[in-house]
């Protein structure tokens, strides 16, 4: 007598069959690095990890888990902040792993546009774009592990996007899979196309619940010849801001970065990185980090250009101090100081963090208002902010008061803080999320705070696009 399989089993020799030995394993040691979060709040478990190596057999696999109705989660590099990527604890998902289909399909130098995989490594992208004299002008702190998969899923963002805009404005085709296995194609980016909705924008940051990105069509622009770093000390959040309206009028598109930390952040990080140098003597209430840059026709003139603009902004008495980096080893350690942080920041220990916007000229008065009102709440708390002052995105963070359970405290304090930060920002006509995704770890939030007109739609789009509700189910929605 023949023992009947249950449906998993089935499953998963299925599964085996059709990806073979390198693209199915369930050992536990090989799947376990992936079932936590980048930054360790949630663990799930998965039935197996798939790694598929074309678009056509994760098509195939797509099937099958709909025909079984097996959930999936794809993940990229597991670099996220919301726990997007993370399976629930049932055990009864796939854990989709888009890392072996990374190959860069097509760069065309003269359009100036490259066609990769989903699993195409954000650093690899960046050396593969250099080498042809152009660049990918999105960057940030996980570049070695983010994907491109990811970096879509998650509409990603960085210092980069006043200039140039989060990956919407850059991802100029797309190919997905969907919930039933068939393949949204549409990788030939056209300058002009009116045959109703844009469909790869509605893929775009919807955090793999609609489909499964496998491919992209970038924008690339001409690699930078010259760039000009400058760090600089203000008084107030207020002064920051004018010395950003300055700079957009004396450097227009050539200004790339503007980025902001209070005093305390400086310290912190000059505490936690060996041989960290402050760039200004004595102390300033809020650093300034500026980034100018210039192709091969206007490399010349940068640093002339530059050096008026600062003086221009010294005889306003837009700002305290300033320091031209001399040399590139020097504009690298001012980047440094900025890109470390959140190191230091954990190094002081627990701390809830918000990645949160609110419209571009209200930034400086909602952070003069929600610093005190948050440490008042909290006493022994400390809040700061810091981050993309030009494009209304910053990082509010509040470090918690010396405990001994920070387990206890993030469960305790913490929740209840994230939901009055939430409450403000939502007050302010701001965002929860500004680059970093829902994932898990807001969804309750934005549930609780969304329009509910928005959240309808969403759940609509959801519900036609995945309505067995397979494809990354927990998260976002």
């Amino acid at each position: 007598m023949t023992a009947t399989r249950n449906p998993t089993q089935a499953f998963l020799d299925e599964a085996a069959a059709l990806l073979g030995p390198r693209g199915l394993t369930r050992d536990a040691d090989l799947i376990a690095p992936w079932l936590t979060d980048w930054r360790g709040r949630f663990t799930g478990r998965a039935c197996a990890m798939a790694s598929p190596a074309s678009t056509a057999e994760l098509a195939d696999l797509v099937r099958l888990c709909a025909a079984h109705g097996v959930p999936i989660v794809p993940q990229g590099g597991n670099s996220g902040m919301s726990g997007g990527a993370t399976p629930d604890t049932s055990g009864h998902a796939l854990l989709l792993s888009l890392r072996r289909m990374n190959a860069i399909r097509e760069i065309d130098v003269e359009s100036r546009r490259l066609t990769c995989e989903a699993g195409l490594v954000l650093q690899t992208l960046h050396e593969a774009a250099e080498a042809q004299g152009l660049r990918f002008p999105l960057t940030l702190g996980g570049k070695g592990s983010a994907t491109v998969g990811g970096l879509v899923s998650t509409n990603a963002g960085g210092s980069q996007v006043l200039r140039h805009g989060s990956m919407r404005a850059l991802v100029l085709g797309l190919e997905a899979v969907l919930a039933d296995g068939s393949v949204f194609s549409m990788l030939t980016p056209l300058k002009k196309d009116n045959r109703g909705f844009d469909l790869k924008q509605l893929m775009i940051g919807s955090e793999g619940t609609l489909g499964i990105v496998t491919a992209a069509t970038l924008r690339l622009v001409p690699a930078v010849a010259e760039r000009v770093v400058i760090w600089a000390g203000v008084p107030s959040l207020q002064a920051a801001r004018a010395l950003l309206l300055h700079c957009e009028d004396a450097a227009n598109a050539a200004l790339e970065g503007f980025e902001v930390m209070p005093q305390a952040c400086l310290d912190a990080v000059l505490a936690h990185l060996p041989g960290a140098r402050a760039p200004l003597d004595g102390a300033h209430r809020w650093h300034v980090l500026i980034e100018v840059v210039a192709d091969r026709a206007t490399a010349a003139t940068l640093r002339d250009r530059c050096e008026a603009m600062m003086a221009d902004a010294f005889e306003r008495d837009l700002l305290d101090d300033a320091a031209i980096a001399a040399s590139e080893s020097q504009a690298e350690a001012f980047w440094l100081l900025r890109e470390s942080v959140a190191p230091a920041e954990r190094a002081r220990g627990p701390a809830v963090q918000h990645d949160i916007s609110v419209p571009v000229e209200r930034m400086p008065e909602f952070v003069d208002a929600a610093v005190p009102r948050i440490e008042s709440a909290w006493p022994g708390t400390e809040a700061v902010a810091f981050g993309h002052l030009g494009d209304g995105n910053v990082h509010f963070h509040v470090i918690a008061p010396r405990v001994t359970d920070a387990a206890a405290w993030q469960e305790r304090d913490g929740k209840a803080i994230s939901r009055q930060v939430h409450d403000l920002v939502t007050a302010w006509g701001g965002s929860i999320s500004a680059e970093h995704g829902i994932g898990q770890l807001k969804r309750d939030e934005l549930a609780r705070l969304g329009d509910p007109v928005a959240l309808a739609m969403l759940r609509a789009v959801k519900h036609a696009l995945d309505p067995a509700g397979l494809l990354n189910p927990g998260k976002l929605v």
